[in-house]
């Protein structure tokens, strides 16, 4: 796999453990040491993923990830030594894809930040004819340049993980997802009881798709069961 990864994490440590491993899968690696920088080299040159710790000198993760995902849709990954459910929830909410914990396995993150660009790749990659759009619910889905054009008539963006979790659930309008059938679906990963990143998605999808995101009509919770798309825009 070649790729462009930016390993923004103020601990000398990390980069010398990651480096080898992700340059043994052919990935390229940039380093950032605090949080101004990651903006910049971010800017500069976006990369195909993004391994942000949490904790960065001068400008934080957190901050770091809301500023670049006024622009930017690439995979950003959350590392952090602080474990805490909220700071996890913070994460995600602010557009991080996924959250890993130190001490973590480092194989574990290479393999994680692989399955990150594998996904935004196939909606990247140009197809001939190109994939057709979505329609469901209201919704315009055009997985060929991850944007959705609302009933209202307004376009948001969305980003690799949002379109893959949209598009498992309008390409069977109705059916209710669980969280870890649509888990393993979107992120094509095993579920580990990975109940916040879904929460967080369906958060940020609705918050996107959503006329009023607090009471939403689309993207609906089937209580105990999971989530499903309403093909009638919103006629329970």
């Amino acid at each position: 796999m070649e790729g462009r990864i930016l390993l923004a994490d103020d601990e000398p440590e990390i980069h010398e453990l990651l480096t080898p491993l992700l340059t043994r899968e052919g990935l390229t690696v940039v380093h950032a040491y605090d949080g101004p920088e990651t903006i910049r080299l971010a800017r500069l040159e976006p990369p195909d993923a993004l391994v942000l710790d949490v904790m960065l000198p001068g400008l934080d993760g957190v901050e770091v990830c809301r500023e670049l995902r006024r622009t930017h849709t690439f995979p950003i990954l959350f590392l952090s030594a602080r474990g805490e459910e909220v700071d996890k929830l913070v994460g995600l909410a602010v557009g991080g894809d996924d959250y890993i914990t130190k001490p973590f396995s480092p194989r574990e993150l290479v393999a994680r930040v692989k399955a990150q660009i594998r996904r935004r790749r196939i909606f990247d990659t140009p197809t001939s004819p190109p994939p057709a759009p979505v329609q469901v619910g209201g919704l315009v889905i055009d997985p060929g340049t991850a944007e959705v054009r609302r009933p209202d008539g307004q376009v948001v963006t969305l980003t690799a993980l949002e379109l893959a979790v949209l598009l498992t659930l309008a390409r069977t309008p109705g059916r209710i997802w669980t969280k870890r059938q649509l888990y393993e679906a979107a992120w094509g990963q095993p579920y580990l009881g990975d109940d916040d990143a879904v929460m967080a998605a369906i958060r940020r999808l609705r918050e996107k798709i959503e006329p009023d995101p607090g009471h939403p009509r689309l993207l609906v919770t089937v209580r105990g069961l999971g989530y499903r798309l309403l093909p009638g825009g919103g006629d329970r």
